[in-house]
């Protein structure tokens, strides 16, 4: 039997910390994917592994490592719906849970607005993440590995 894991995509993860501290408590290794530009540090618990820059490569690195049961924490809509696809769980930084029923139209809404950049349309961009961001990220995390638990 597999025992879960959660799996980070550790670029631009302002969570890592938050990730840590919940992974320790509940007593679940954690892997965590970055490429060579992002230095993170390991920690107990906390295993590291970077690959090269190139575009996607992290998220084919997660992608071939992550098997049914595991956590899958990111800001990216296709890795998230690829975990998901794989019978993992997805969710992201700010604590959002990926689903089926909403990851076609995070999908989607990503397809337009990338549409819309290639028009010359920029919009603002995400709010940076704040404090209160990151305890309910953490909230939502110990949520998600309770219930794990108690379905095993």
């Amino acid at each position: 039997m597999h025992t879960i894991q959660i799996v980070v995509d550790g670029d631009a993860c302002p969570v890592k910390h938050e990730i840590g501290v919940v992974a320790r408590a509940f007593r679940i290794p954690v892997l965590m994917v970055s490429s060579y530009d992002h230095f993170i540090q390991a920690e107990e618990g906390v295993q590291t592994v970077q690959v090269d820059r190139s575009d996607q490569s992290a998220d084919i690195y997660i992608a071939n490592h992550i098997r049914r049961g595991d956590v899958v924490a990111t800001q990216d809509y296709g890795l998230a719906a690829l975990a998901l696809s794989k019978g993992c769980h997805a969710i992201s930084f700010r604590g959002q849970s990926y689903n089926s029923e909403n990851i076609e139209f995070m999908l989607d809404r990503r397809h337009h607005q990338a549409k819309a950049r290639r028009r010359g349309s920029y919009g603002k961009g995400p709010k940076p993440i704040t404090q209160e961001d990151k305890i309910f990220f953490q909230q939502k995390l110990t949520k998600l590995l309770q219930g794990l638990q108690e379905n095993v």
